[in-house]
């Protein structure tokens, strides 16, 4: 670099040259390897800071469950088993995902095995033609075809076309050969995506079973909770604890996330996007905000009602504070958007990120489902700010009666 600038001072250039020069040994020294150590500095500080946040927020929830006693034995099965499902419905995604991609690749395979065949055959025709093309010229071998001409130049003639067509000849069965060859691949590539498709699908059948049997398990569990809270008073006590549950979590996350950024600064701030937001699925709104729960209790925010496995989205970007089983939300994902700002999603049938990862906006982060303890399928979602409910509707784009989308 020094070197650079030495050689710069000592050259008769012009002004404006100079500038040039200038800006692009600017350009030159910032795009230079001197920067990989800094970069490599600061993904090892964003990944210092993502095991820290996963620390606190593990630290927060084992806070929380000794704070609110200890749970039932029924809750205690009701989150395993949820949580089982869960992960089975996120592995069965996984491999519907690879399934359709198996498949399109055999497809893709197929037609270029109809091609190659195509080939061949358009190979084997051109070589038949030549074949043909030499027995009319003669079937007499070259020494008797010199001997048997009389016209020098005729003999010249005849024997460049006989050699030209020789050549052509092994020329096409070269080809042939390789296309041969090109096709066996091809079909071994087919057999081996095929064996690897039926075993997609043998897993995928063994995992829906799976999931048929934690299902039954999770509605025996249902109805024995179900049985044990007989009246609305002890109802009443179950969802005072839940709210109390998730107001706690809410305000340990906003400690544990004081001094960690949500969003990128490329992003537009959360308020700035009041009015315009998507919300998380298609479906209709079965509650909404403000809408009496039971007793004095109301809804902090919005069920939407959709079938089971819809994927649900995040309305803005931010990072995952929160993506857990939660007494009374089920399967809860929370997602820090900066400036106070959270947006929650419970009751899904499985989760696609854990706590840290960076969501954008319209990514998919879950699947709808009915965990907590709901008969039907769908998804809670609701925004906060400092802690305190907002109503949705003020917040995302104006639904078609109760149908949102």
């Amino acid at each position: 670099m020094i070197d650079l600038v030495f050689v710069i001072t000592r050259c008769h250039v012009s002004e404006g040259r100079l500038k040039r020069f200038g800006l692009l040994l600017l350009v030159w020294a910032l795009l230079s390897p001197a920067g990989s150590p800094a970069m490599a500095a600061n993904m090892r500080d964003q990944e210092h800071q993502l095991a820290q946040l996963r620390e606190r927020i593990t630290a927060l929830r084992k806070r929380i469950r000794q704070a609110h006693g200890q749970r039932t034995t029924l809750n205690r099965q009701l989150e395993k088993s949820e949580q089982a499902i869960g992960r089975l419905a996120r592995r069965l995604r996984v491999l519907r995902v690879r399934q359709k991609r198996t498949s399109q690749r055999l497809e893709t395979l197929r037609r270029q095995e109809e091609s190659q065949q195509r080939a061949l055959a358009k190979q084997r025709e051109l070589l038949i033609r030549q074949v043909r093309a030499a027995y009319a010229m003669g079937r007499q071998e070259q020494l008797h075809i010199l001997l048997s001409q009389k016209d020098p130049a005729a003999v010249t003639r005849v024997l460049a076309y006989y050699d030209y067509i020789n050549r052509e000849r092994v020329r096409r069965m070269a080809q042939i050969r390789e296309h041969l060859q090109a096709l066996a691949e091809t079909r071994a590539d087919i057999a081996h995506q095929k064996e690897r498709l039926n075993r997609l699908q043998t897993e995928q059948e063994e995992r829906k079973l799976a999931l048929e049997t934690q299902q039954q398990n999770r509605r025996a569990v249902i109805a024995q909770l179900a049985r044990e809270i007989q009246g609305q008073g002890s109802e009443l006590v179950r969802l005072y604890k839940d709210e109390k549950r998730l107001h706690a979590l809410l305000r340990g996350l906003q400690d544990a996330l004081a001094d960690i950024p949500a969003t990128p600064a490329r992003q537009i701030p959360f308020p700035r996007a009041k009015g315009r937001l998507h919300w998380p699925l298609k479906g209709m709104i079965r509650k909404a905000f403000g809408d009496p729960k039971i007793g004095k209790l109301r809804w902090d925010g919005v069920m939407i009602g959709a079938p089971e496995g819809h994927e649900v989205h995040a309305v803005h970007a931010g990072r995952v504070a929160f993506a857990d089983w939660l007494r009374g939300f089920g399967l809860l994902i929370i997602i820090d958007h900066g400036n106070g700002y959270m947006t929650l999603y419970g009751h899904n049938q499985s989760l696609f990120k854990e706590a840290g990862n960076w969501v954008e906006a319209g990514e998919s982060i879950a699947a709808a489902g009915n965990t907590g303890g709901r008969k039907e399928t769908g998804v809670y979602f609701a925004i906060r700010h400092n802690g305190k409910p907002v109503d949705p509707m003020h917040w995302c784009r104006r639904p078609r009666g109760r149908r949102v989308s």
